[in-house]
């Protein structure tokens, strides 16, 4: 992928990983399998893509990073927490992975992420009614996302409004969460 973008576009400046998959399993008795699937797609695929671009990046002195986490990898949801283990430690783990990019790569290179909360995309379509009115009453603003939402505060992090931000993981969850 990255040959091709690179043939037909020029060096990749900018990314944004947004690898993602749940798999609801009981926390207790998961198997090791669902786990590494979990972490292959979410946390695997990130570092793949993060791995292939950062030496250009380094190289040319510029990159932008944005890695797509989420709410569950700061604060698990207890509506959700026992099915979404291994998908929330995923989660977890491209937040550090995140730090240590920006530590690293920088100054040429910033790189931070967002952590969405409950967004209208696949991934949430099967939620029930239940769950979806649970998790919207859990919301400041009582409602799930917009995928543009998301895209615009990437946008902003990928652009030099944001020139003196990086390692940080911006949530965007509608007041699910209020983390320091």
């Amino acid at each position: 992928m990255f040959d091709a973008v690179e043939r037909d576009l020029g060096p990749v400046d900018l990314l944004v990983t947004n690898a993602g998959i749940a798999r609801s399993a009981d926390a207790l008795s998961m198997s090791a399998e669902t786990w590494h699937e979990i972490m292959r797609v979410n946390l695997d695929g990130t570092f793949h893509a993060v791995w292939r671009a950062k030496d250009g990046m380094v190289a040319r002195g510029f990159g932008r990073i944005v890695c797509i986490s989420s709410v569950l990898g700061l604060v698990p949801n207890p509506i959700s927490t026992e099915r979404m283990f291994a998908y929330g430690t995923s989660k977890a783990a491209i937040i550090g992975f995140v730090r240590q990019c920006a530590a690293a790569l920088g100054p040429a290179v910033r790189v931070n992420g967002v952590a969405p909360g409950y967004v209208e995309t696949d991934m949430t379509a099967d939620v029930s009614d239940e769950a979806h009115e649970r998790l919207t009453a859990a919301a400041a603003l009582k409602r799930f996302g917009q995928p543009e939402e998301i895209a615009e505060l990437v946008h902003f992090l990928l652009s030099e409004r944001s020139s003196f931000t990086t390692g940080q993981t911006h949530i965007a969850d509608g007041g699910t969460k209020f983390v320091p």
